[in-house]
């Protein structure tokens, strides 16, 4: 993997990050504000995702070992962009692992120990194919970050 690419990867991950963090935040003030006790409908995520566009020092480095020198306005709002979709994907992945997880364990209970060897299979094997979703778009958001191909 090329450094830029690296670094593309590792500004996309920090946003992630800021972002579930805003949107834990807005959960946890939602849940406060409910006089009668009940929590939202949703996978513990939130009802969309939460887009956190400031960095992180983290997020910060790399963007700026991308662009030593702050880019034009016009390619700033194309970073932008392709950031909050990177995130907004992102989300919907972390839905999707959420879900698998869920009917799995309704199906075959919470406790791994407990698990034939064909359902430990199935299980590694469903989050190995989100996992793998999850690297192969936060690689492709890279390549757009950087203008690629």
């Amino acid at each position: 993997m090329s450094e830029r690419l690296h670094f593309a990867e590792e500004l996309l991950q920090q946003a992630v990050y800021a972002s579930r963090a805003r949107q834990a935040a807005g959960i946890s003030l939602l849940l406060a504000r409910e006089k009668d006790g009940s929590s939202p409908t949703n996978c513990g995520l939130g009802r969309e995702a939460a887009i956190e566009l400031e960095l992180s020092e983290r997020g910060r480095a790399a963007f700026e070992a991308l662009w030593p020198a702050p880019p034009e306005e016009a390619e700033l709002q194309r970073i932008r962009a392709v950031i909050a979709r990177s995130v907004e994907r992102s989300d919907q992945l972390d839905r999707e692992r959420n879900h698998f997880l869920k009917a799995f364990r309704t199906r075959h209970g919470s406790d791994r120990r407990a698990y034939t060897p064909e359902q430990l299979a199935v299980f590694e094997q469903g989050l190995t194919a989100v996992n793998a979703r999850v690297d192969s778009e936060r690689r492709s958001a890279a390549q757009d970050l950087l203008g690629a191909p």
